[in-house]
């Protein structure tokens, strides 16, 4: 019997008007987010991924205090709190990416793992933080991970969190793999005349050179009033072939639901043995500075 995991992945566009109060802001996106969830629990997805920071804008198209006050602790706050509920409600697991305050003036771009049972179990911290124009500032936001590449067991699937900019650099997606990883999902928000064309060659290449499934979610529209491009949608699932095998519009808000066959992955591994023919005692050099 195959080893099928339904997932679904959530691409949206932000709600409210850029005068909108940060509380506002946050409350709209929740609630459009939950439904979506609803949504996807109807289909019978068994896990759900959202987009990067989902309950607000892409701030960091600019560099000001005021997002500061957008964070939350994990897991004790507002919005994994709610998000516990849910999915104890809806019986499936989340991955919620938001502005996680660790303490006052540390902050990070996080993603908290909640089990279908409403359980927490864990938190990616974004690994890699950019700075780059024309406007992802997040330096200004984010202090760079330190958790490491952790693997979370929903007892039916293995999964692990690599956050946008994070998808350059091969060396956390290979990290992932060795971890145990089965699904890798990638929460992000890039634009347009950025970053497009590497938006179908790197992260099948990494569902390929680790062998296991990749879901990239990116959202959608022109955020005011910064208006640094168009974020283009397009989420995708691909498998541990490198073949997209399902994937989101454009330009619209979408729930994207697809049936993983994890099985795939044991196939894959018997035929590319990347794993087996490694020479990490080469590799010093690639951990120097």
């Amino acid at each position: 019997m195959s080893r099928m995991v339904r997932c679904s992945l959530i691409q949206a566009s932000n709600s409210a008007p850029p005068e909108s109060s940060l509380e506002v802001t946050k409350k709209a996106m929740l609630d459009k987010h939950a439904a979506y969830i609803r949504q996807a629990a109807e289909a019978g997805a068994q896990i759900v991924c959202l987009q990067e920071i989902f309950y607000g804008p892409y701030f960091c198209a600019e560099q000001t205090t005021r997002w500061y006050d957008f964070t939350e602790p994990i897991p004790d706050g507002p919005t994994i709190r709610f998000m516990r509920d849910l999915a104890r409600q809806l019986h499936v697991a989340l991955v919620v990416p938001i502005y996680e305050v660790e303490q006052e003036g540390l902050y990070y771009n996080t993603a908290a793992v909640i089990h279908n049972d409403g359980s927490y179990l864990g938190k990616y911290r974004k690994t890699h933080i950019p700075h780059v124009a024309p406007g992802f500032w997040e330096k200004f936001y984010f202090r760079p991970g330190n958790l490491g590449f952790p693997v979370f067991d929903l007892g039916f699937a293995r999964i692990g969190v690599y956050i946008c900019y994070d998808r350059h650099f091969p060396e956390g997606a290979r990290a992932l793999g060795l971890n145990g990883a089965e699904i890798v999902f990638n929460p992000s928000a890039t634009v347009a005349g950025l970053s497009e064309y590497l938006w179908k060659l790197e992260q099948p290449a990494h569902a390929v050179a680790n062998g296991y499934f990749v879901g990239a979610i990116n959202r959608v529209g022109v955020e005011a009033p910064w208006n640094i491009g168009e974020f283009y949608g397009s989420s995708y699932f691909c498998d541990p072939r490198g073949r997209i095998v399902a994937q989101a519009s454009r330009d619209k808000d979408e729930v994207l639901t697809a049936d993983l066959d994890l099985d795939q992955i044991s196939e894959v591994r018997k035929t590319w043995q990347f794993f087996r023919d490694r020479r990490p005692e080469m590799y010093e050099a690639l951990t120097k500075a």
